[in-house]
């Protein structure tokens, strides 16, 4: 897939949880070629950080050549990201990555999202939803109901809805895996899309190889370059090691050995 440099004018940057920021760029060219579950890698400009930061995409809107960008404030590069103002311009790389594949055939699709991790599903919601004969079930999890990444876009566009939060502020209280596992149970979907944690995503993958769903999940990794020259993201497949960059982010989870990834994650 064709890789581009654009340079980005800054529309908006508003925090809206705790740490939880909206970064909404003027980009037509990435607007009209992102596809869903891809990336952009974003210059933090002059200050001293090197590489560029990867970052979903949230929203692309094709008549107003706009992309949304959500993202957390943990260290020094997204802190920076911040203090950004309208107006200022950054350097974007991208689109990167392989989009959401969607099975011929779809017609019941479950999305599981946790935390930061549920914005690369609002495209392929939208994707889905564009076939009438599509349903789109959706069950995403944060540590509290205001931490509910685009809750109110999700409520809005999904045929169902149920969250869970560690504290008990929305929906179940605990973890995802109690009320999928509920649902699961009762339900019949054709493929199930998760983003997230990978301490999320690992049991969450269990449990729908455990029902005979089929699952994709969507990969985060420290990124050197984004286009397969660093090895420096690369993750423990059962056919080998593979680059986030290039051959995900996203993969069939019966293809990642969870073990070993998760394990490399906590330590």
């Amino acid at each position: 897939m064709a890789k581009f440099l654009e340079d980005a004018r800054i529309l908006s940057n508003m925090n809206f949880a705790p740490d939880l920021w909206s970064l909404r760029l003027q980009a037509p060219r990435m607007a009209a070629a992102i596809k869903p579950g891809q990336f952009v890698k974003i210059d933090l400009g002059e200050s001293g950080h090197i590489l560029r930061r990867p970052l979903s995409v949230y929203q692309a809107d094709l008549k107003a050549g706009e992309i949304e960008l959500l993202y957390q404030v943990v260290g020094s590069g997204t802190r920076l990201m911040s203090a950004w103002r309208p107006g200022e311009t950054r350097s974007l790389l991208g689109p990167l990555g392989m989009p959401w594949p969607v099975p011929e055939g779809t017609r019941r699709a479950l999305l599981i999202g946790g935390g930061i991790g549920t914005a690369p599903l609002a495209l392929l919601d939208q994707q889905l939803k564009a076939d009438p004969a599509i349903t789109v079930t959706m069950v995403q999890a944060a540590q509290t109901a205001e931490r509910l990444v685009a809750r109110g876009f999700f409520e809005r566009t999904v045929d169902t809805w149920l969250c869970a939060t560690d504290d008990g502020s929305a929906g179940a209280c605990g973890l995802i895996t109690v009320p999928l596992e509920e649902l699961l149970a009762t339900q019949h979907f054709d493929v199930a899309y998760v983003c997230g944690p990978e301490v999320m995503q690992a049991p969450v993958a269990r449990l729908c190889a455990q029902h005979g769903l089929r699952c994709y999940v969507s990969l985060e990794r420290r990124m050197a370059c984004g286009i397969g020259a660093c090895a420096g993201c690369v993750v423990k497949t059962t056919s080998g090691l593979k680059g986030v960059c290039m051959l995900g982010p996203i993969f069939d989870a019966e293809e990642v050995c969870w073990d070993d990834n998760v394990a490399s994650r906590v330590r």
